[in-house]
């Protein structure tokens, strides 16, 4: 009886004294999708919106601004569209930071190599070097959810993408990311 109860104990508590990375990476494991709202600051400028994130490569963001801006990847490209005055801009997504943000398994091939660290703000933060690209992935340290990045954009400003309110595995629309017509 004795051994069993070891057996047991052991069991249990190697699983509830886990590592901050070894509960993101079980956490994000499980994850097919995202619904979020977001802040995204670039310098000065913040911006506001929802998010839907599909893995692997796929997002739709509609920003909530006079221009109802929308962001669509399909997994090959990315698009930017102003609705206000009608334009739209199209970018290979490799060429793109979001490249590797919206393709988890990179990510969790990433962080399985890379020590953590825990910022003020309490957020755990890992930062991934490819292809002279730095990306700052963040996840909050009490339910182990992505909770940003932060990168360089093409203009070479600081990108910081806050994510709020993150529901897990939701019904999403498919055609949410199907590109919009170019003009």
């Amino acid at each position: 009886k004795i051994f069993f109860f070891l057996i047991i104990f052991t069991l249990f508590s190697q699983k509830s004294f886990s590592s901050p990375k070894e509960k993101i990476i079980n956490n994000f494991n499980k994850i097919n999708n995202i619904s979020f709202e977001f802040q995204q600051k670039i310098d000065d400028k913040t911006e506001v919106g929802k998010c839907y994130i599909k893995y692997p490569k796929l997002i739709y963001c509609l920003y909530d601004n006079k221009d109802k801006k929308e962001m669509v990847s399909n997994g090959r490209a990315l698009v930017i569209k102003n609705n206000r005055y009608n334009k739209t801009y199209i970018y290979p997504l490799k060429t793109t930071p979001l490249e590797y943000i919206l393709d988890k398994e990179f990510i969790l091939n990433a962080i399985k190599n890379l020590d953590p660290k825990i910022n003020i703000d309490k957020t755990i933060e890992f930062s991934i070097t490819n292809k002279s690209n730095l990306v700052s992935i963040f996840f909050d340290s009490k339910t182990y959810n992505l909770s940003g990045w932060k990168t360089i954009d093409i203009y070479q400003n600081t990108v910081i993408f806050q994510i709020n309110n993150l529901e897990k595995n939701v019904n999403i629309d498919e055609n949410q990311f199907k590109l919009p017509s170019l003009n």
